[in-house]
């Protein structure tokens, strides 16, 4: 590893100790900083991979757990994020089993709730109301259930 891939490889330490990334975002991070040198940036990402500051798992459950809890995402949307991060479909199942499913249905229904009042007096009222759940990625069984049609 040469002079400048070293200090590309201290400067994603750094960045990578302070918060999780997954692979794909880094390798665009070490391609930026190499200047399009695509060897030498993979060998920078095996690098912070096998010293474990890269790891997709922790990256998809840290992902899936913030989205749900702060943002009030459904599975559906939290997976498809993960897709388009590069994550396996493994790995982002394993990471919507750490989400608090009790915390999440607490949170379609506040949001539910929220939003219903802001609708008071529409004519189209469920419709609405399933299409913001659905565009926050929830399942159609999962808000059925707190929407009576």
């Amino acid at each position: 590893m040469d002079e400048k891939s070293k200090k590309v490889l201290d400067t994603l330490e750094g960045l990578c100790s302070k918060r999780e990334y997954c692979r794909k975002d880094i390798m665009a991070k070490a391609l930026k900083a190499l200047e399009g040198d695509a060897v030498s940036a993979g060998e920078v990402v095996e690098s912070l991979v096998k010293d474990s500051f890269v790891d997709d798992l922790r990256y998809a459950g840290a992902f899936a757990r913030e989205k749900a809890r702060l943002q009030g995402w459904g599975p559906v949307k939290i997976r498809f994020a993960l897709r388009s991060k590069g994550i396996a479909p493994e790995l982002i199942e394993e990471a919507l089993e750490t989400v608090d499913t009790q915390a999440a249905s607490d949170k379609l229904s506040k949001l539910l709730q929220a939003k219903a009042a802001s609708l008071e007096g529409d004519p189209q009222k469920k419709f609405k109301l399933i299409k913001f759940a659905l565009s926050r990625g929830y399942e159609y069984d999962q808000i059925r259930d707190y929407i009576s049609l």
